[in-house]
């Protein structure tokens, strides 16, 4: 098992597959996921000649269960610090959900002014920022994430359970047919992770305001998202984050729910694909 460690002696451990020389594909997994969450992605672009990385963020999956720091600027810097272990350069970074905002922060303190980051994907991301204020009318108010929150702290088994099997898959949906097997992954990686790093790590991916991030990023952003997504509203996430970057697409999939990386990789993976060959 291979591990890098952070600026603040944390150890995160990382997936690096394919050939050295060729293009890095590099992933960023969501809350409370690890890097398998990426399976289907990392190896279709492995099938396709991409070197392919993906990294265990701090208390998540394989990586240390670190007490404190879960927030997005660590996040940000584990990401970097992986990136210069493996010397990834002309890379796109691709990430959903939390990942989403691990990739703009980190694209925009790190990988470009180290000028590593050839392009950037955001799926289903969390920026420029969840919570509802009054400069954010539209996003979700603080009385959900303080929900999140107790039902982690009371049960974390029944609640991975309970988000899995609902609405992040959209199987509570009736156009989703239930697949009890990406519900017990989706569980066993979270229940891997650290319950406290996961309690800390819905106020990082909901109150921290990326803004000034997406305005920073110059690489061409490809941003997607589902217009059935029930954990991120893409009316307050996709729609702004291609106002704000300098170089943003949009594509919005009809009726995709906010797993949809895993639930429809058969139409997704190509389009990731085709964006990175453009």
């Amino acid at each position: 098992m291979a591990y890098v460690t952070s600026a603040d002696g944390i150890q995160i451990y990382y997936k690096d597959w394919g050939p050295k020389d060729a293009q890095p594909i590099v992933f960023h997994h969501g809350w409370p996921l690890s890097s398998d969450d990426w399976d289907a992605q990392m190896l279709f672009f492995l099938a396709n000649g991409y070197r392919v990385v993906a990294h265990d963020r701090r208390g998540h999956g394989r990586s240390e269960q670190a007490v404190g720091n879960h927030d997005m600027d660590h996040y940000a810097a584990d990401a970097s610090a992986v990136a210069e272990h493996l010397d990834l350069k002309n890379a796109v970074h691709i990430g959903h959900s939390t990942g989403g905002g691990e990739v703009a922060r980190y694209v925009a303190k790190f990988g470009e002014p180290q000028g590593r980051v050839a392009k950037a994907v955001l799926v289903a991301a969390i920026p420029p920022l969840m919570l509802k204020t009054e400069a954010n009318p539209g996003g979700t108010p603080i009385e959900v994430f303080d929900s999140f929150r107790s039902a982690l702290a009371a049960n974390r088994a029944a609640f991975f359970r309970d988000v899995a099997a609902g609405p992040f898959y959209g199987f509570n949906r009736d156009h989703e047919t239930t697949i009890p097997a990406v519900i017990d992954n989706w569980w066993r990686q979270g229940m891997m992770g650290s319950a406290q790093a996961h309690y800390d790590g819905i106020k990082a991916f909901s109150e921290t305001d990326q803004t000034e991030d997406l305005k920073a990023i110059s690489v061409p952003t490809l941003v997607l998202q589902g217009d059935d997504d029930q954990i991120v509203p893409y009316t307050d996430a996709a729609l702004l984050q291609v106002k704000l970057l300098q170089n943003g697409t949009l594509k919005i999939y009809e009726g995709y729910p906010h797993g949809m990386l895993t639930t429809h990789a058969d139409v997704i993976n190509p389009d990731l694909l085709a964006f990175v060959r453009a």
